[in-house]
C-alpha cells in the first residue's frame, strides 16, 4: 500500500485497531511506547492515535522480534540504522542532482574530458 508522506503521518487509528492491524496486544503497544520505540499522537482526550507510518514501524518491530529473533534493543538499533540509510540515500540523490546540474552549465567539462583528466 502506497501513501503520500503527509497522509502516512496523519494519526487515525485508536490503539485497539492498531493492535489488531499489527497482530499485537494493545498492552504491547503501550509497552513499546513506554520504552520509546513508538510515539503515537494523542487526541484532546489523551487517547493514543496511530498513523499509517506508526503501523509500518510496529510491523517492522514485530518482524525483527518475532521473525528474526532480535530483542527490542536490537530492533531499536536496526530501526535507527534503517532511518540513517534513508537519510543517506536522500543525500546521495540531492548530491547527484547537484552534480548533474553543474554538468549541464555552459562551459562545464564534458564527460570525455573528465575521463581523460583522470
Amino acid at each position: 500500500m502506497v501513501y503520500d508522506r503527509n497522509q502516512s503521518d496523519e494519526p487515525c487509528f485508536v490503539i485497539s485497531i492498531a493492535a489488531r492491524m499489527v497482530g499485537l496486544h494493545a498492552q504491547t503497544l503501550r509497552y513499546y511506547e513506554r520504552v520509546g520505540l513508538i510515539w503515537p499522537s494523542r487526541s484532546n482526550g489523551r487517547q493514543r492515535l496511530y498513523s499509517v507510518a506508526d503501523i509500518e514501524r510496529l510491523r517492522r518491530i514485530k518482524t525483527f522480534t518475532e521473525d528474526m529473533g532480535v530483542n527490542l534493543a536490537g530492533a531499536e538499533v536496526a530501526l535507527k540504522l534503517m532511518a540513517r540509510i534513508e537519510e543517506l540515500e536522500q543525500e546521495v540523490k540531492r548530491l547527484s542532482a547537484t552534480v548533474e546540474e553543474l554538468q549541464q552549465r555552459p562551459g562545464a567539462p564534458s564527460a570525455d574530458m573528465r575521463r581523460n583528466q583522470a
